[in-house]
């Protein structure tokens, strides 16, 4: 396994150029469980759900086609991607999207009081991700990672791009890495 100080130094943290093998190893320094990399992708699904079922009705209310909402985001997020993960990952990402966007567009037109509920799913799913934490509790020294990546605003905002193509790189192709 590739620790932090086998890694190749590289520029500093930076929302324009991503270190994704730099990322996916700091994940692995708290996510090294196969349980908690299922129960993040289930979480992130079920707040990605929230948010974009919330757009799709909202539009069909109005009278918009869904996917006018739900495809270009899902679109833009992909090309996102795509600057800086692997290619794997950016495939698996793809599939992903595809399966999210059709069960996002499979959800008919409901009543507008029920539209908020979509947005109770977004909590949810914080939870669930917290709650893994508790349940899958293997962890590394992250001192030497928090010096490349230091845990703050711009962390967080990188991970909230790059978290689903890292847990689709290590549950897909990266077997080596599973931790019980």
């Amino acid at each position: 396994m590739i620790t932090p100080t086998t890694q190749p130094q590289t520029r500093p943290l930076s929302m324009t150029h991503v270190n994704f093998p730099g990322l996916y190893t700091r994940h692995l320094g708290r996510h090294s469980q196969f349980g908690i990399n299922v129960n993040h992708l289930l979480a992130l699904y079920l707040i990605w759900f929230g948010i974009y079922e919330t757009l799709a009705q909202v539009a069909l209310l109005l009278g918009a086609p869904a996917w006018w909402v739900v495809v270009p985001p899902a679109l833009a997020y992909l090309i996102a991607v795509g600057f800086n993960a692997t290619i794997r990952a950016t495939l698996a990402t793809a599939a992903f999207l595809v399966l999210f966007v059709a069960s996002v567009l499979a959800v008919p037109r409901l009543p507008a009081w029920s539209i908020p509920a979509f947005l109770g799913l977004v909590p949810i799913g914080y939870k669930i991700q917290t709650w893994g934490h508790r349940i899958w509790t293997t962890a590394a020294d992250m001192s030497e990672f928090n010096k490349r990546f230091p845990p703050g605003r711009e962390l967080n905002f990188i991970l909230l791009i790059y978290e689903v193509p890292i847990c689709l790189q290590y549950l897909i192709f990266r077997r080596a890495d599973w931790r019980r």
